[in-house]
């Protein structure tokens, strides 16, 4: 006789539950990543900036120039600034996918446990039928013999 757990659908479940959790971790975490390389990218922007505008104040230059490199300079600061707060989203609904897949990973856990205690009664018992079968067998053989 073949092991048949009865639950086994919502061991299949919780299965896919956790895969699916995995899944949108990884895209949080892609997305994270990405915003960390933008944020990276405008603050080597800033220091090329800063640099370009150190080296244009030592020479002869206009004050309209000046202003230029110093209006664009501010605009990186408020791109830096609006981009740490997309981080601190980004890192923060990583946390958040991280704890969802734990309770999934401890979801289908208790799940499986319950299916390997179910097997594991199932092979007790199977073993406990063959034994009282092989008793029988020697007890019809001993009653033939004697």
């Amino acid at each position: 006789m073949k092991f048949k757990y009865s639950f086994q659908q919502i061991v299949n479940l919780k299965n896919n539950e956790k895969t699916q959790a995995e899944w949108i971790l990884s895209e949080a975490l892609d997305r994270l990543r990405t915003e960390e390389s933008s944020l990276y990218d405008l603050s080597e922007q800033k220091l090329e900036l800063s640099e370009q505008l150190a080296d244009v104040s030592e020479s002869a230059t206009t004050i309209s120039q000046m202003l230029v490199y110093q209006n664009y300079l501010n605009h990186l600061n408020q791109q830096i600034l609006k981009k740490n707060a997309e981080v601190q989203l980004a890192q923060n609904v990583v946390v958040k996918k991280q704890e969802h897949l734990s309770e999934k990973v401890i979801d289908e856990k208790v799940w499986t446990k319950a299916r390997e205690r179910a097997y594991s009664q199932y092979k007790i018992e199977s073993g406990r039928k063959e034994q009282d079968v092989l008793d029988e067998i020697s007890t019809n053989r001993f009653k033939r013999l004697s």
